[in-house]
């Protein structure tokens, strides 16, 4: 047993004050109440620790490598991508699974307390299949056990290189199944899955209406019976306009017209919608699942979080290329961008809440869900995926309540309060260190040593 005792929580009943939190064997919160017996460890601040709802592990490796201009003057995110196709063309299993465990432990120490890794590297160079058709799976999962962080594994589905089935070529071949295939690959990674951590899950991602025709589309949803499903959708003008000409609809038009969406996807990115398409997505159920650093690195355009959030959606956020990760900063990023676009100011704050509480719910129970992940919640029988702060600092103050959260957010500093973090009651993260930062540090730097970063 873990008992925590937090000068202040925050609970689904609001804030309450000198709260103790008993964590079970299991990792679950067995019990909520005052202060009663000596603790195990001590906080000023607890809160839920958000999921992590979009990962690209690999691409942490990327971070760094293109900040210059290439030949064309129109750079976008067409050039990043092949950027980044030429990088991963040089990584082995044994590089991803260091560089995985670099970002799963920079993630927990960023203040997350699981992940939902969208994971498309799946073959060899040339897209020749290893002869354990889910190595990279095992990878991945063997990276998170290191870390200790909660995994919610997404094999991706990735067919063709654009709506003209034209094939994949260059970097893309890695990616690449038949449906056939890619159940098969599915299947393999559940069975990892299932002998790995207990709190660990597995879901589906096709990933886009770019990379996988309407065929395949249904014959991998036919066997999403259980699980999140997550897809990229409108995240670029080039790309609304491929679907628009080739199945004669936009995206998340053409995908709410063809597909019972649900509470059960998670659609990513989301930023080049019409406010129809917007008012109509948030009414689903569907988490919309924002990068928004990385969203403003790639130039992909800015989510419209007020009419969604207006309309009664739910978000949450994820780090995807991984260029930066900081819990914190991708809250403050989404709520300065429709600052920006609207002139305006706390414009996700609430009546009752502020911006920074509106932000920290959302990513917390929109994390929860798209992670298929009983957390993101301070309560009885949830996982403890947990946060412990310091106040008594120049950045909080010992602040209280939601003053405190908008200080974490917005003051700059927030995750340089981050003393303690759990993943369903493993303590990963103590003195703001994680417990095996030497050792996957170390390994990180020495596969980093290897690589060709001349890209």
């Amino acid at each position: 047993m873990q008992v925590i005792h937090a000068n202040q929580a925050l609970t689904p009943d609001g804030w309450q004050a000198d709260l103790e939190v008993m964590i079970g064997r299991d990792g679950r919160i067995v019990q909520i109440g005052p202060v009663s017996q000596t603790p195990t460890h001590r906080t000023a601040l607890l809160l839920p620790a958000p999921l992590n709802l979009h990962s690209h592990a690999f691409q942490r490796a990327m971070a760094g490598l293109t900040e210059a201009r290439g030949p064309d003057p129109r750079d976008s995110f067409w050039s990043w991508r092949r950027l980044m196709y030429k990088f991963l063309d040089q990584l082995t299993p044994e590089d991803v699974e260091a560089i995985a465990g670099l970002v799963f432990m920079e993630m927990l120490e960023a203040g997350y307390g699981a992940v939902a890794e969208f994971h498309y590297l799946h073959h060899d160079v040339g897209g020749r299949p290893y002869g354990t058709l889910a190595e990279m799976s095992e990878r991945i999962v063997a990276a998170s056990a290191q870390a200790g962080i909660g995994l919610t594994l997404l094999p991706v589905h990735y067919q063709y290189g654009g709506c003209d089935l034209r094939a994949l070529n260059g970097g893309q071949k890695r990616f690449g199944n038949d449906p056939d295939r890619f159940l098969r690959l599915h299947a393999d990674a559940a069975d990892i899955i299932a002998r790995s951590f207990a709190d660990n899950a597995i879901g589906m991602a096709p990933h886009s209406l770019r990379a996988v025709d309407p065929a395949g589309l249904h014959a991998i949803l036919t066997e999403a019976r259980s699980g999140p499903i997550h897809m990229h959708l409108a995240e670029q003008v080039a790309e609304v306009d491929e679907v628009l000409a080739h199945l004669g609809a936009r995206p998340t038009e053409w995908l709410l017209r063809n597909h019972p969406v649900d509470a059960q996807w998670c659609l990513i990115h989301c930023t080049q919608m019409t406010e129809a398409e917007t008012t109509a997505l948030a009414r689903t159920g569907a988490v919309a699942g924002l990068c928004p650093i990385t969203e403003s690195s790639l130039g992909d355009g800015i989510f419209n979080g007020t009419r969604y959030l207006g309309a009664g959606g739910t978000i949450g956020f994820g780090s995807d290329s991984n260029i930066h990760i900081t819990l914190f900063d991708e809250l403050k990023t989404l709520e300065y961008s429709q600052r920006l676009r609207d002139r305006s100011r706390a414009a996700l704050a609430m009546p009752d809440r502020s911006t920074g509480r509106v932000l920290h719910d959302a990513a917390t129970r929109g994390g929860a869900q798209a992670g298929g992940r009983d957390t993101g919640r301070i309560a009885v029988g949830a996982l403890a995926d947990l946060v412990g702060l310091d106040d008594d600092n120049e950045w909080l103050c010992n602040r209280p309540g939601d003053t405190a959260l908008d200080s974490l957010i917005f003051g700059g500093r927030g995750q340089s309060c981050i003393r303690d973090v759990w993943s369903a009651g493993r303590h990963v993260v103590t003195n703001g260190r994680h417990v095996r930062r030497d050792a996957i540090v170390d390994r990180y730097k020495l596969t980093m040593t290897r690589l060709e970063t001349d890209i």
